[in-house]
Formats: C-alpha cells, structure tokens, sequence
C-alpha cells in the first residue's frame, strides 16, 4: 500500500476531522476550556459539536496527494485554532492581571491558596476572578459571538488557505497593546480608593509619626478594598464584554 492510498479519506470526513482540528486548537487551549477542572469527555464534546455546527459552511476537501500534505493542512489549521485561542487567553489575563493588582494593593498577595484550574497557588483575588470570569463570559452572552466568529473563520478562511500572517501579527500586537489597558479598566474604581487611603494614610504618618502605620494601615485597606470590590462588583461585567468585543473585532478585521 503507498502512501496516497493510505491516507485516502471522504471529502467530507476530512473536512470534519480538519476543522475539529481548527475548534480544538481555539476551544482547549484557551479559558474556560483550557480548566483542568472541566471533564475531558465534555471538552471533547464541545469540539466535536462546535465541528459539527459549522461543518456545513466548509466545502469538500480534496484528499492531499502525500502524508506531508496531510500534515501541512493539520499543522496550519492546528494554528489558525491557537491564534485565536490566544486572543482569547490574553483578555482572561487581562483580567487576572487586575486581580493581581488589588491584591498586592490590599495586602492579599501575601496569602495564596491553590487554583484548580491551572494548579498554582495564587493569591485570593486573583483565584476569585479567574473563577468569576468565566461566569461572566457566558452569563454575558459572549459565548456566541465566540461561535459566530468560530463560524466566520471558517467561511472566510477555509481549510488550505495561505495564513495571512503580516496581518495576524498586527492583530496580534494590537491585542497585546491593549492588555494592560483593560487590566486597569476592571480595577480601576478599586485602585483609586485604596490610592486615596494611601495618600491619607502618608499624611497621617507625617502628622502623628510615633503611629504605626502598618499596623492601622493593613486592616483599612482591606475594609476598603472589599467595600469598594462590593460596590463595584455588579459592573465586572463591562470592562470584560468590552475586552472581548475587542478581541472580536480584531478576528473580523483578519478573516474581513
């Protein structure tokens, strides 16, 4: 048997089996299906689902001619599936990167507690949010503009297409650009109250010196804090639909 006849498959399985490919690089290798925590059988269910949905919209697919060919489409479709994906890790790291900063702001940094979806210890708030994020990333509706846009990719960069690498850099670095940005975005209201218990706490230790300012600083803080995270929490949602309708537009202006 040679090598062409070994890799003979229908056109439309391989289609399938190819944008599964595409699906499973985007949907595992990115938040909330990259969590250790959710059952390997669903994340595989996803894929194949996800696959499925938008098989329709792919046309036949000639077999390669070589098992090079074979993995030259596998590998280009395996990273068309992590460019997007990566798109989406870097908004949920926005997110956690805001978290990380109210914690060091309040004093949290300094205990950790084990995260079950990426197995480090990391500090209170910023394993809340990891938590929260997803939550908000369905509770928002956003989960469909990430199945209309799975849907465009396909339709507007079908399999065997020339990767338009110039512009996904650009993209790419555009996203990078904003990270911190939206990072500040969904503290901000927080930070600027602790900054403002920062700056009365510098003007009391200049006025009463023998107080220790450690000592009645940390507990404030943390009363502070977590009155402002309380007060704010109900708009988390906005900065964060805002990162993702970001990262959108960025696949839209690639796949336009």
């Amino acid at each position: 048997m040679n090598a062409q006849s070994a890799i003979v498959l229908p056109p439309e399985l391989l289609s399938y089996l190819l944008i599964s490919v595409r699906m499973a690089a985007m949907l595992l290798l990115s938040p909330p299906l990259s969590s250790s925590a959710i059952p390997a059988m669903a994340r595989t269910a996803c894929v194949l689902g996800m696959a499925a949905a938008i098989w329709s919209l792919q046309p036949p697919l000639p077999s390669p001619t070589s098992i090079a060919a074979l993995v030259g489409l596998v590998a280009s479709e395996f990273l068309t599936g992590a460019w997007m994906a990566l798109g989406m890790a870097l908004v949920f790291a926005a997110f956690n990167a805001g978290a990380r900063l109210l914690d060091i702001q309040i004093g949290f940094g300094i205990g950790q507690v084990l995260d079950a979806s990426t197995r480090m210890r990391t500090p209170v708030l910023t394993a809340t949010v990891s938590l929260l994020a997803p939550v908000i990333f369905f509770a928002t509706d956003t989960h469909h503009l990430l199945l209309r846009a799975a849907a465009l990719s396909v339709e507007r960069l079908p399999i065997g297409t020339t990767w338009p690498a110039p512009l996904a850099a650009e993209v790419l670095l555009a996203e990078l650009r904003s990270l911190f940005s939206m990072a500040l975005a969904v503290v901000a209201p927080i930070a600027s109250c602790l900054l403002l218990v920062e700056v009365a706490l510098g003007v009391l230790a200049r006025s009463l010196p023998q107080m220790n300012v450690f000592v009645v600083g940390a507990p404030v803080k943390v009363v502070v804090g977590l009155a402002a995270l309380a007060a704010w929490i109900g708009l988390f949602a906005v900065p964060m639909q805002r990162g993702f309708l970001n990262t959108f537009r960025g696949w839209e202006a690639l796949l336009r």
